[in-house]
């Protein structure tokens, strides 16, 4: 978050008050004593069956009602625009604009964080797909008849979400690097060059078909409310056990690779000042010593240390699938890559929050005083009269962020290990081979815990 230095800096900054290796040393022993408890008392598949409960059938037709999802995507259009509006026409100072802490805090943490608990929340508020729904009605409308779309390339998959997250986050932290830093007007713009793709995808393939597989925000923010308790089957709402819709999600082709992105620039985020500054810096200075200018060097440089993260995470898991590979009737190597994706979202919410937990209780303080009474920055406007707010600091002391960080990654890999362990009973009925298997995951999870714990306690440093 590189257009929010301050901030960032005092949500990340911290005295450590345990050294990081006994945290590291401590989350390892409770992933292993997890590890064997669930070996011991997990036997049968529990997660591969929706166990879902369906709410009232009037409660359902009222919250999925035509009415109600024009009101949603409505509000949804209307706050996008909004955002779009303070980028182009109010202050360029980041911090005093509302444009980019509603889209880079409110909504890009906001709804992995509380989807992962209540199921997807962004699909009804979902902008595009609002547009694209309601411009599809109107050509039936007109036409009397549906709009003729292309078939949807079942090989490309979430291919574009993923490719698509990369983008998202190399114009959230990298372009900002270069010394032309993220604006609003640079976000604003953005947002309109994206928002012309997405229509025209959904024009090629149909704004539900492309939701789901190619738009990068519902594909991701998705891809977290499968781990939430509430979502809908054949048009009727139903609560439904924690995680066990995740199980189905990496059915999709390319939907490894976007989990993995999700964790790989995170952990690029949290490292580019930290762990891998030196050799960023060394890298910069290689550049520039091509011929390179200052702006492109920088760029170029977290360019290819981020791709390069990416490929480090994939690496590891790649490593933890080829071994399970070499258990006795183990499926096909593509089986197993994609069968145990899902086992990764929990890993990839835990960096999230340990990363920017702190950021967004911080920044949410100002989404909802100065920013909102004044969203243009110009100082001019009081609309609710807290333009004159500022941000407290102190509501957060660097411990319990530091323990949120830590219990946060535990967490994460305990459930990351207990759905592999789930899975791997579906491919392995002899829970005696499912748990061969899972020594695999079990290091893929150790190796992850500690990369983020390593993280954490060199940029908090």
């Amino acid at each position: 978050m590189s257009w929010l230095p301050f901030a960032h800096a005092l949500a990340s900054r911290q005295d450590l008050p345990v050294p990081a290796w006994l945290f590291a040393w401590g989350a390892s022993i409770v992933l292993i004593v997890s590890f064997f408890a669930l070996s011991a008392g997990w036997r049968e598949p529990r997660f591969e069956q929706p166990h879902s409960r369906p709410f009232a059938a009037g409660l359902s037709r009222a919250l999925l009602s035509l009415p109600a999802q024009i009101l949603c995507g409505a509000i949804g259009v209307f706050l996008f625009g909004f955002a779009i509006y303070a980028g182009l026409e109010g202050t360029v100072a980041p911090d005093r604009n509302f444009a980019l802490t509603f889209i880079f805090v409110t909504c890009w943490l906001g709804f992995p964080f509380f989807s992962a608990i209540f199921g997807d929340l962004f699909r009804p508020f979902n902008p595009w797909r609002a547009i694209g729904r309601a411009v599809g009605a109107g050509f039936r409308a007109i036409a009397g008849q549906r709009a003729a779309h292309l078939a949807y390339p079942e090989r490309l998959g979430r291919w574009p979400a993923a490719i698509g997250l990369l983008a998202v986050v190399w114009l959230e932290v990298i372009y900002g690097s270069g010394g032309a830093i993220l604006d609003p007007h640079v976000a604003a713009r953005a947002a309109c060059v994206y928002t012309a793709y997405a229509l025209a995808m959904m024009a090629l393939f149909g704004a539900e078909e492309w939701c789901d597989r190619g738009e990068v925000f519902s594909v991701y923010f998705g891809m977290f409310g499968r781990l939430g308790i509430f979502g809908s089957r054949d048009g009727r709402l139903e609560r439904r056990r924690p995680f066990s819709a995740a199980t189905t999600w990496a059915t999709v082709p390319g939907s490894a690779a976007l989990v993995l992105a999700s964790i790989a620039t995170t952990s690029y985020d949290g490292a580019s000042e930290g762990a891998f500054a030196d050799f960023i810096e060394t890298g910069i200075g290689w550049a520039e010593d091509i011929g390179l200018g200052v702006t492109a060097s920088i760029r170029l440089t977290d360019t290819v240390f981020m791709l390069l993260t990416f490929a480090g995470v994939s690496l590891v898991y790649w490593l933890g699938v080829r071994g399970m590979r070499t258990v006795p009737g183990a499926p096909s190597l593509a089986k197993l890559r994609t069968g145990f994706a899902h086992t990764l979202i929990p890993i990839a919410l835990a960096y999230l929050v340990a990363h920017y937990f702190s950021l967004f209780v911080f920044q949410e303080q100002a989404q909802f005083t100065y920013l909102l009474s004044d969203p243009l920055g110009t100082g001019t406007t009081d609309l609710f009269g807290t333009a004159s707010s500022g941000v407290d600091y102190t509501v957060l002391t660097a411990n319990a962020i530091w323990y949120v960080q830590v219990g946060a990654l535990i967490v994460g890999h305990v459930l990351g290990l207990m759905l592999a362990h789930d899975r791997a009973l579906v491919y392995w009925p002899d829970y005696r081979k499912a748990t061969a298997s899972q020594y695999w995951m079990l290091a893929v999870m150790v190796a992850f815990t500690c990369f983020g714990l390593y993280l954490l306690s060199v940029s908090n440093g």
